[in-house]
């Protein structure tokens, strides 16, 4: 699903189009089951001419605050948000789930192919959002911050990095990334790593981070986008591949291998990142 670059991207583009923009009501064209946290009634109702006053990102959620409560996205395997005329369609509307008309004739859409994902109106994040790490970039997440939250930790890295309650954000591909960066075998145990290698790895996370983000997210599966155009970082990835992908390691030459780690499947290589 769409890791923090990506959904950090598609916050970046929905800010202009939606700065101060108000809500007029929401629109569901089929039931929403469990999409949303309230009745599809009560929800709409709720949300009505409501101000979007900015527009964030925690871990891999996207956060609307309105001028009473919080509008949070996540968008999961298939979900994509995008802003058009309201009289404008779009391919992504055969998945159409919610779509929000604006007071300016445009509307914010949402459409999910495979209705994983989720549009949750609350208070406030902690209402709804589970317990979640530190955000990986911010300058409060400094190398001593990392160390400390490694203490006590014995699990695999591979895991360890996609526990959101670890660090916010990170999922499979930038984790595959990252521990290609450090030089790590996905399976070594945290409490084995040497201050160097701690170093290594802090640095690396933000680094797979920021070359994801640089590169407009990975379009690999259903991600776009919110204009509908492809990221640029599945071409620019060093150990995660996706189906039919056979580059090699690109510092070495040596064939990416594949294995599962926590039902997730996860690339290195086996010269770089030794066991």
């Amino acid at each position: 699903m769409p890791e923090l670059p990506e959904v950090e991207t598609a916050v970046r583009a929905l800010r202009p189009p939606l700065a101060e923009r108000t809500i007029l009501s929401a629109h569901f064209p089929k039931p929403p089951r469990r999409m949303i946290n309230l009745e599809a009634e009560a929800f709409a109702a709720r949300i009505a001419n409501q101000t979007i006053h900015s527009v964030a990102r925690r871990a891999k959620y996207l956060l609307f605050q309105l001028s009473a409560d919080m509008l949070i996205i996540h968008l999961k395997m298939t979900g994509h948000l995008y802003v058009l005329p309201a009289a404008q369609e779009n391919p992504m509307d055969r998945w159409l789930r919610v779509r929000f008309p604006l007071d300016n004739g445009t509307e914010l859409r949402f459409s999910d192919a495979r209705r994983f994902g989720r549009v949750l109106l609350a208070a406030q994040p902690a209402d709804v959002l589970p317990p979640l790490g530190p955000e990986p970039l911010e300058e409060s997440f400094t190398l001593a911050a990392f160390k400390e939250r490694l203490k006590g930790r014995s699990g695999v890295l591979k895991s360890l990095l996609l526990d959101q309650a670890f660090i916010a954000g990170v999922g499979n591909i930038y984790a595959d990334e990252a521990l290609h960066i450090a030089r790590l075998h996905p399976l070594r145990r945290a409490d084995s790593l040497s201050a160097a290698e701690c170093e290594r790895l802090y640095h690396a996370v933000r680094q797979a981070l920021n070359d994801g983000l640089a590169h407009m997210g990975a379009s690999i599966g259903w991600y776009r986008q919110p204009d509908g155009k492809r990221g640029e970082a599945q071409n620019h990835l060093r150990a995660y591949r996706g189906r039919g992908d056979a580059r090699p390691c690109p510092v070495c030459g040596t064939p990416i291998s594949t294995i599962r780690v926590g039902q997730r499947g996860t690339h290195f290589c086996p010269t770089c990142q030794t066991p």
